[in-house]
């Protein structure tokens, strides 16, 4: 069975450089409508994308550079922003005089036909992350197909940006949330752990570091991790974004409440938390409880 992945992953691959060494490999990708990864160096004035295929000159003509720019419902700005970065592309056919052609719209058409049309929510997919908006990130989910990344979806911890959880060209996993009218939307913060999970990596009387990222008129919120937040009593010189050592006042599980102590401030060039890695390493996920049994409120996510 056919893998799909996003654009970039496969570039590097034996098996990507293999069939991309020469033109009998590339006649029998061809043959075989097998998705291959080139990087583009070009993007000519008619939007054509050049390609280079390790000395065999690949073209991607601009109604073969995504799939709808020949319908009409996406712009040349898909072409034209892929120069420098990988394409996904399928051989379509290799002239006389060895011009490759290639169909970039193509790969796309058979990613969405055989993996993204029979994505439902729950499922776990691989990401990577490609831009940013104030309210989400787009994710590459196969063959340069974007979907959304809502900002409310990161993380339980609330954060201001998706520059504050991600990095542009960071590889990810995402739980399908939803697939409505064709378009896929994406959830993350329930791969981060539960309250408890989060909270068992603690203990009161401990120094550790956090982020600040809310402040209230009745305390700071500091992430300890991406999913755990405590509230600390407020000191002069804070502000949202910076970093801060706390010391673990209490942990109180029946309230979802972690009470700190700012000991001190310091700024850094990341305001991103240390990454904690996922507690969930499934394929799939129906329900995620956030809340312990013992608390009267319940969080949860339920995928259908």
């Amino acid at each position: 069975m056919t893998e799909f992945f996003p654009e970039g992953i496969l570039l590097n691959t034996s098996e990507n450089k293999a069939a991309t060494s020469s033109l009998a490999a590339l006649y029998e990708a061809m043959y075989k409508q097998k998705i291959l990864e080139g990087r583009a160096v070009m993007c000519s004035k008619e939007h054509d994308l050049i390609v280079d295929l390790g000395g065999i000159r690949g073209v991607i003509p601009r109604e073969e550079g995504a799939l709808g720019i020949r319908e009409g419902y996406v712009r040349d700005i898909a072409v034209i922003t892929r120069v420098n970065r990988p394409v996904s592309f399928v051989v379509t056919d290799i002239s006389d005089n060895k011009n490759v052609r290639l169909s970039r719209r193509l790969a796309q058409q058979l990613c969405s036909d055989n993996y993204i049309s029979r994505l439902v929510p729950g499922d776990i997919i691989n990401a990577r992350i490609t831009h940013f908006e104030s309210f989400g990130a787009f994710a590459d989910i196969g063959c340069g197909t974007a979907a959304l990344l809502p900002i409310s979806n990161m993380s339980v911890s609330r954060i201001n940006h998706p520059s504050e959880r991600f990095s542009v060209g960071e590889d990810i996993k995402a739980i399908v949330s939803s697939t409505e009218n064709g378009r896929i939307c994406l959830s993350h913060k329930e791969l981060l752990g539960t309250w408890e999970e989060n909270a068992s990596r603690f203990e009161i009387g401990q120094t550790v570091t956090g982020v600040i990222r809310s402040i209230e008129s009745y305390g700071a919120f500091v992430e300890l991790t991406p999913n755990l937040a405590g509230l600390a009593e407020l000191k002069s010189g804070i502000r949202v974004g910076m970093q801060v050592s706390v010391y673990i006042k209490n942990i109180i599980p029946e309230k979802m409440k972690v009470k700190l102590i700012i000991i001190d401030s310091f700024e850094s060039e990341t305001n991103k938390p240390q990454n904690t890695g996922y507690f969930f390493t499934g394929t799939k996920i129906n329900r995620f409880t956030y809340s312990p049994e013992c608390c009267s409120r319940v969080i949860e996510t339920v995928f259908i």
